[in-house]
This record gives C-alpha cells, sequence and structure tokens, in this order.
C-alpha cells in the first residue's frame, strides 16, 4: 500500500530565541503532542554544536509518510558526544519510536507516529 506524505523544510537563525519559532512550526504541521518538544531539543542540540559566534543556519525538516513522521535538524558542525547521548538526547530518544545521527554526520532525527485526527 503506497503511503503519501509532505516534507517541509525550513533553515532558522542559530540563536536560542530561535527555540520557541521551531517549536510553534512544528507543532502547526505535526499532529502529535510531543512534535515541539522533540524538535526543540533536536534544534538545542544542533545550536550546542555550533561555536561561540553562531552565524550559521540550523536547518529543520519535517517529513511524513501515512502516520509516520520524522523531524530532523542539520548544521554546519558535528554534534559532540554530550549533544547525541546527553540529557536532550534522552529526551528525544523517550518521545520518539527512533532517533539517531544523519548519514553524514552533521545533524539528528527522529521518528514517530502522529496521532489520528
Amino acid at each position: 500500500m503506497s503511503e503519501s506524505g509532505h516534507t517541509w523544510r525550513l533553515a532558522f537563525k542559530s540563536h536560542p530565541a530561535e527555540a520557541a519559532r521551531v517549536r510553534r512550526w512544528t507543532g502547526v504541521r505535526l499532529a502529535y503532542d510531543d512534535a515541539p518538544t522533540i524538535a526543540n531539543e533536536l534544534f538545542i542540540a544542533i545550536l550546542g554544536s555550533s561555536p561561540a559566534r553562531r552565524t550559521d543556519a540550523i536547518e529543520i525538516t519535517i517529513s511524513t509518510a501515512g502516520r509516520r513522521a520524522r523531524i530532523t535538524a542539520s548544521g554546519a558542525y558535528r554534534p559532540p558526544v554530550v549533544q547525541t547521548h546527553g540529557p536532550g538526547a534522552l529526551i528525544i530518544n523517550r518521545l520518539s519510536q527512533s532517533s539517531g545521527v544523519t548519514a553524514n554526520g552533521y545533524g539528528l532525527w527522529a521518528q514517530f507516529h502522529q496521532e489520528l485526527t
């Protein structure tokens, strides 16, 4: 059976104040109560891997296929171990069915099932 889906992608400034915007943007697109929190934790983890001068963007991608949804956050730097295995990663792991590091190592992702509407 074929599953239809959507993909949205938006670059956010690499600044802590953008986290609220990431949560709002995600919440409008996904029917899953924890999606904004997952997106926030992914964004903060990538933000934490940036140097003190945050001039690069952090790209958030939301992809759906049927009830499945995936949120990916990518930046210009590889996240250190503390970002991939620290407290934020524990939150992401608890709120999603699966999560990990992108193939190129510059991003993090989490996948889960959306609620039926």
